[in-house]
């Protein structure tokens, strides 16, 4: 190794560990080889598709006859154009970085680089035309933007699909060591054993060494090995097999051997990822700053001001209008099922808590018996609902049509007109009755600074099924980090928590 006087920082024997890290090395790169392909197909599959959009946009914004014709006030042919918007688009892709492996694959920021990138492209070849007077590029932005956009992110929904897959069936797995103490370990690992499909899989632990004596530490019914204390994090690797080194103590450690850590592991084809220690904030509130020689992370406060506010309004009231026309069809059919079914309204108003403990009037279609609010106190004894929840699983007061509405979710469909007026969210955390806020400590009032939402991570994440601690860690963690391309995933994968009728009750 290079960094030789980081290993006696470490406690180890240099000579000893050289040659098995370096046979390791050779293994892990086997074992890693799926990241490499998984790219190339990437790669190639984003070059086909933007090569597809823009022969589709010259096709049809030019003709099949006029390919080398000279066009616009530059006499350019429209072939060349084509050629180099191709090349252009491909090396912006590159540029803004989505094929970094660090994010395929999972998370939303794979997704928003891909939609940075088309924007950036497009919006320089408009300008270039705006200020060149080549006039050759609107017709051809207004086909090929929208047509390779949606092409490309199709792509990466489709491969990711396949890889979950492949990750579900124990393939193509990140083999993670978990330095840090007990405390800080057993979150970190319960959290990666709930979302599998993320293909990070726990394969040991090195804890500090007055946790020497353990052999094993159990983390939701699965008994994860101890490979060692925090001065054989690289013998530790070799043991068990780790792709990545998660460190969830950097501050038992302490910055030097931190340092000498990451210089062991250059050798390897090992990850390194340091936990912050700060749960639920992530994206583009964190950066990291040197100061002083060391890497502060800095964490901003969350913003729902200004620009950001303005956009989601815009999505918002556009969102419900145009789903509104779509589904009046349903709504009618809805209305008219209930009015048959049983006695009483088709509309049912109740009382929630908005943005900044505002109460407001939500709109639902009517599920339940008309007079369900009284028959509340005598379904005490049944109650599921964890925390300030109520929630009962067959409850007596659902109507046979309430029954089938609400496990499509139709009967949350009117609250479209709480979007419209302003007073809810298409996206947002879930909307609370008024003595659960009364309920609230410090902590949950958080969900209070956005407005509720029609779906939101509570929604997508098991809904009804969710205990109140997750349903609160999931709106906090929405709060938090709130972004448009969050919300654009969250609004397509409600779509399929609806279909699968995921935890609705």
């Amino acid at each position: 190794m290079a960094h030789r006087p980081a290993y006696g920082g470490l406690g180890r024997d240099t000579e000893r560990v050289t040659p098995r890290l370096r046979f390791a090395s050779r293994g892990r790169e086997r074992s890693r080889s799926w990241i490499h392909g998984y790219v190339v197909r990437l790669a190639w599959s984003d070059a086909a598709i933007v090569t597809l959009a823009v022969a589709v946009a010259q096709l049809v914004r030019f003709g099949a006859d006029s390919a080398l014709a000279p066009n616009g006030a530059a006499q350019v042919p429209a072939a060349f154009v084509s050629v180099v918007l191709g090349v252009t688009w491909v090396l912006a892709l590159r540029a803004f970085q989505t094929l970094d492996r660090r994010i395929v694959g999972s998370g939303s920021q794979e997704y928003s680089r891909v939609v940075t990138a088309c924007l950036s492209v497009f919006g320089v070849l408009a300008m270039v035309d705006l200020l060149f007077r080549l006039n050759i590029a609107r017709g051809f932005i207004a086909i090929a933007l929208p047509v390779g956009t949606l092409g490309l992110l199709l792509s990466r929904w489709l491969w990711r699909q396949i890889l979950g897959r492949q990750r579900m069936k124990s393939k193509n797995l990140e083999h993670v060591l978990v330095v840090g103490s007990v405390n800080s370990a057993i979150p970190m690992i319960e959290r990666l054993s709930r979302k599998p499909n993320l293909g990070y899989r726990v394969v040991g632990l090195c804890l500090p060494s007055l946790d020497s004596h353990r052999q094993s530490v159990t983390v939701a019914g699965v008994e994860i090995a101890v490979y060692g204390t925090f001065d054989e994090v690289c013998s530790s690797v070799v043991d068990a097999g780790a792709t990545t080194v998660a460190v969830t103590s950097a501050d038992a450690l302490g910055h030097d051997a931190m340092q000498a850590l990451s210089w062991d592991l250059e050798g390897l084809d090992v990850d390194m990822m340091v936990s912050p220690g700060v749960t639920d904030v992530a994206g583009p509130r964190v950066m990291v700053r040197p100061v002083a020689g060391l890497p502060l992370l800095h964490i901003d406060k969350p913003r729902y001001e200004g620009a950001n506010r303005f956009r989601k309004a815009f999505v918002d009231r556009v969102g419900a209008a145009a789903t509104l026309l779509c589904l009046a069809p349903v709504f009618l059919a809805v209305a008219l099922a209930i009015k048959l079914d049983s006695t009483g309204p088709v509309f049912y108003r109740a009382t929630r808590v908005g943005l900044n403990n505002e109460p407001f009037a939500m709109w639902k279609f009517r599920s339940m018996v008309q007079n369900a609010d009284a028959l509340k106190d005598n379904l005490r004894s049944l109650n599921e609902g964890a925390g300030v929840l109520f929630k009962v699983r067959d409850d007596p007061r659902v109507t046979k049509v309430g029954a089938v509405i609400r496990r499509y979710s139709l009967d949350e469909l009117p609250q479209l007109f709480n979007v419209l007026s302003g007073t809810m969210s298409l996206v947002g955390p879930r909307p609370p009755l008024p003595e659960e806020v009364e309920r609230y400590d410090g902590r949950v009032a958080r969900r209070m600074l956005v407005k509720p939402g029609m779906t939101g991570l509570w929604q997508v994440s098991g809904r009804s099924d969710l205990s109140w601690e997750e349903s609160v860690r999931l709106d906090l963690s929405y709060v938090e980090n709130w972004s448009i391309m969050q919300d654009a995933l969250i609004l397509w994968r409600t779509v399929k928590a609806v279909i699968q009728r995921d935890g609705a009750y």
